[in-house]
């Protein structure tokens, strides 16, 4: 049985996807969230098991504080408590200027991505953290170079949710470093995933790549592969860091 347990927000696609699977491989087993999409998490979940590993979905918004610590604890007795922790879970809508945003917009990209990565932070340290009696842990949030540039004429509302995770990132890892947890970020840049279409341009990723000094866009397994590091030991003296895999933006 596997002792290091990963929570991914967010696993059944895109980034999320490749690294429940990623994490599967690299012999955690792995808890699924997913809010809607029942199927693409059992999905992945059939890939990891078939494969010999460990997994099982786990339905939560995480914007929402009693879906949140129910999914904790049903990771608590099905896999075991977390030893680690991906905060993927994001959403962003569609692309828009400031000036024609409303509160409730607003409000929604806040609450799934600030305030649900903070409450999944609360949960994961209350049970990896020495002063909690756990045995330690690492978490990784999954930001944007958007925090970096702002994504003017598109998403700012979604790139200040993200500069905040930043923040989050550097402020936690300071607070628990002495207790035995890491926590680090990672800011994706242009990536291959469904989520551009929720902003409305599918293709965006095409548009914008000439944008990128390595005129490409990413993949989600590369994503995956900097996430994955920072989770493990060879990550083990950085805390409070970041890795932009984003082409050189």
């Amino acid at each position: 049985m596997s002792s290091q347990i990963v929570l991914v927000t967010g696993g059944s696609r895109g980034i999320g996807a490749a690294t429940s699977l990623l994490a599967a491989e690299r012999g955690y087993a792995v808890g699924v969230n997913y809010r809607r999409d029942a199927d693409a998490a059992a999905s992945i979940v059939q890939r990891i098991t078939a494969a010999g590993g460990r997994a099982i979905a786990l339905q939560a918004d995480v914007s929402d504080e009693a879906d949140v610590v129910a999914m904790f604890d049903r990771l608590d007795h099905t896999l075991g408590p977390v030893t680690a922790l991906v905060n993927n879970a994001g959403i962003l809508e569609m692309q828009m200027r400031v000036d024609a945003m409303d509160a409730d917009r607003i409000n929604r990209i806040l609450a799934t991505n600030v305030t649900g990565t903070l409450l999944c932070c609360r949960e994961a340290v209350r049970r990896m953290s020495t002063r909690h009696g756990g045995r330690g842990g690492a978490i990784v949030n999954v930001s944007s170079v958007a925090a970096k540039t702002g994504s003017p004429g598109e998403y700012v509302d979604y790139a200040a949710s993200k500069g905040a995770m930043d923040t989050l990132t550097v402020g936690l890892a300071q607070e628990v470093a002495q207790e035995g947890i890491r926590v680090n970020a990672v800011r994706p840049g242009f990536i291959y995933t469904g989520m551009h279409a929720d902003g409305g341009e599918p293709g965006r990723v095409e548009r914008v790549k000439a944008f990128v000094p390595m005129r490409r866009g990413g993949l989600p397994d590369e994503v995956a592969e900097a996430i994955l590091w920072l989770l493990s030991s060879r990550a083990a003296y950085s805390t409070g860091t970041f890795i932009d895999v984003a082409g050189g933006r």
